[in-house]
């Protein structure tokens, strides 16, 4: 991933939105950030794009109209969007939960810290991670 790539935040908490985008500014990771609200916002978005994809989706599990897990099921059948990494960061610690994340083709699960100091950690070693990964070109 590059400076440049996007990232797609799939959450519907605007405080959650809130600490994400300050979490990202304070690890200097100035990528383009699109927000959907929900998985139908989420895909809606994803068939607009017909020139670049989000390089990395940020992706909670609960939401209304349609869920993360529902939305991970979705993208991950498509031939167009099933290399897009996915981390899902949530509150949820269900074991169920996570199991149906990775089942689902998540690259990653994240239980969402309680102090910001934690979650910006976390956030850091998701993105460093992300940009020394050389992920193969996405079709259009």
């Amino acid at each position: 991933m590059r400076s440049c790539d996007p990232i797609l935040l799939v959450e519907d908490s605007l405080i959650d939105i809130m600490i994400l985008k300050r979490g990202l500014k304070e690890i200097n990771a100035h990528n383009p950030l699109h927000v959907s609200n929900d998985g139908e916002d989420a895909l809606q978005f994803l068939k607009e794009q017909t020139q670049t994809h989000p390089a990395l989706i940020l992706l909670d599990i609960n939401m209304p109209r349609m869920n993360g897990l529902e939305f991970l099921s979705i993208i991950k059948k498509s031939p167009q969007w099933r290399r897009i990494p996915v981390v899902v960061l949530t509150t949820s610690q269900e074991e169920c939960d996570r199991k149906a994340s990775f089942d689902l083709g998540a690259a990653g699960y994240v239980v969402k810290p309680l102090s910001y100091p934690d979650f910006v950690e976390h956030l850091k070693v998701i993105y460093e991670y992300w940009c020394l990964n050389e992920s193969p070109q996405l079709p259009h």
